[in-house]
């Protein structure tokens, strides 16, 4: 089955104590869409202005990436530059241009209005309520989320919360919504706002799924050596999501092995600037971690 994934696409400067790397391909949902594509079909929907690079178009079609929903308008790209510390879990944003991002209104093409699996990527909660007015009743919905929603857009966001079955946000941002600290307490308050699946991620620590079957602990595949962690959390959620599209049977008996899978790939994500290390990745390398895992956390 295919999973149709609308977020972000963009120019990303990233700038690391080692290195420097200007106007790599990012955003929320070309993340996503590459790890996703490891599993399933992918369908995406963003926008980009006249300026984004032919060899960025090429990559998502290496990876089999559907692009009748990208939309190409006069303008430039959507820009942001950051900086990473030696610690990196710190960053800081350097410049944000929107661009053509800033009047992104996604239009789901006909063929993409049936898409059983869909990511709701990290855009402003109207945008992701836009998608799915536009669906025709989808198997399984995730909605990815960002600090900034929760301060600007907060009644929006509560009202998606209800139309999903999944949510994904960080430790931070989980008790920004709920005002709790305790992740138990953080879980409980969530799923009363509607979604039956919370995964709540922790970075380096990896991340906890609470769903009607308990909750999950998944670890983050320990890495040597981090070169730019821009964009795990989204192959995470695109490699959650394009496993379980590829998946057959109920979401419950599959979700937690679709987590590991995102850890993985969101793993390849950090040893590389943006999207270079991820986009050659291997099935047989995905595999070979996730069997790494098994063995580390078995007991």
């Amino acid at each position: 089955m295919s999973v149709l994934i609308v977020g972000s696409t963009a120019l990303d400067s990233i700038k690391t104590p080692k290195a420097e790397n200007p106007r790599l391909l990012g955003g929320s949902a070309s993340h996503a869409s590459v790890a996703a594509s490891f599993f399933a079909p992918v369908k995406l929907v963003g926008v980009v202005g006249n300026d984004f690079p032919q060899r960025y178009l090429r990559l998502y079609e290496r990876h089999g990436i559907d692009l009748a929903g990208l939309q190409r308008v006069p303008g430039k790209t959507f820009h942001w530059s950051g900086e990473y510390e030696a610690n990196m879990n710190n960053r800081r944003t350097l410049l944000t241009e929107l661009g053509v991002f800033e009047n992104f209104k996604p239009e789901l093409p006909k063929a993409y209005q049936a898409a059983p699996f869909v990511l709701l990527a990290n855009i402003a909660p109207a945008l992701q309520h836009r998608v799915l007015d536009q669906m025709q009743r989808p198997r399984f919905v995730a909605a990815d989320t960002m600090d900034l929603w929760l301060k600007v857009a907060r009644p929006d966001l509560l009202k998606l919360l209800k139309r999903v079955d999944a949510f994904v946000l960080n430790d931070s941002e989980a008790q920004q919504l709920t005002g709790e600290d305790n992740m138990r307490s953080a879980f409980k308050q969530i799923h009363q706002l509607g979604p039956r699946y919370v995964v709540i991620k922790q970075g380096s620590h990896g991340s906890v799924l609470s769903c009607p079957r308990g909750m999950f602990i998944c670890p983050a595949y320990p890495l040597q050596r981090v070169v730019d962690p821009t964009g795990a959390g989204d192959s995470f959620a695109g490699g959650m999501m394009g496993y379980l599209a590829a998946a057959k049977g109920p979401i419950d008996r599959h979700i937690r092995r679709a987590m590991i899978y995102g850890s993985v790939v969101a793993s390849f994500c950090c040893e590389g600037f943006g999207l270079q290390h991820t986009t050659r990745v291997t099935q047989a390398e995905i595999e070979k971690r996730v069997q790494e895992l098994e063995r580390l956390t078995r007991f």
